[in-house]
């Protein structure tokens, strides 16, 4: 369901950081996803961690983790979060020939974590692109999107394709 209007714009189009300070706190989770397709072989080496510069999907879920704790710092709209929890999977396709990437994040507030989600998987992504470039840089990122959202004036969103 879409908003009337913008709210990170005012009545004369400028843009501002929305006030939340009236919200009440609630538990506010976010599930987002998206994938990193390669060369097969190049799968092949991150599932065997046979990569010269180490581990990439650890490396990748620490940043993504870190990233998640520093989405305000890379939004210039967002709020500063409290995380009380964020997760990163990775599940391998061999038929894609891909990664995929699910991230939660998890808090109490009086705003959402839906930009700290989008955001770990987005860097987990790039963490995994830059500790394979070496092997393949026709890498492709891809489907980074919102999956769900619990929490909030606004309910709940889940992603038509992820209902059950």
């Amino acid at each position: 369901m879409a908003e009337d209007k913008l709210t990170h714009v005012d009545a004369q189009g400028t843009a501002r950081m929305v006030d939340v300070g009236d919200k009440p706190d609630s538990t506010r989770l976010a599930v987002a996803a998206g994938k990193i397709m390669m060369q097969p072989e190049t799968l092949r080496l991150i599932r065997e961690n046979g990569l010269k510069k180490g581990d990439a999907l650890t490396t990748a879920r620490i940043a993504g983790i870190m990233a998640a704790k520093r989405t305000s710092e890379l939004i210039p709209l967002c709020h500063p979060i409290p995380l009380t929890h964020i997760d990163i999977e990775f599940n391998f396709s061999e038929a894609e020939s891909a990664i995929a990437i699910e991230a939660s994040a998890r808090t109490t507030g009086k705003t959402g974590v839906e930009m700290e989600a989008l955001t770990a998987v987005s860097v987990a992504a790039l963490t995994i692109y830059d500790m394979a470039k070496a092997v393949d840089r026709g890498m492709r990122i891809s489907d980074i999107r919102l999956l769900e959202k619990h929490g909030g004036v606004h309910g709940d969103y889940v992603a038509g394709d992820r209902l059950r």
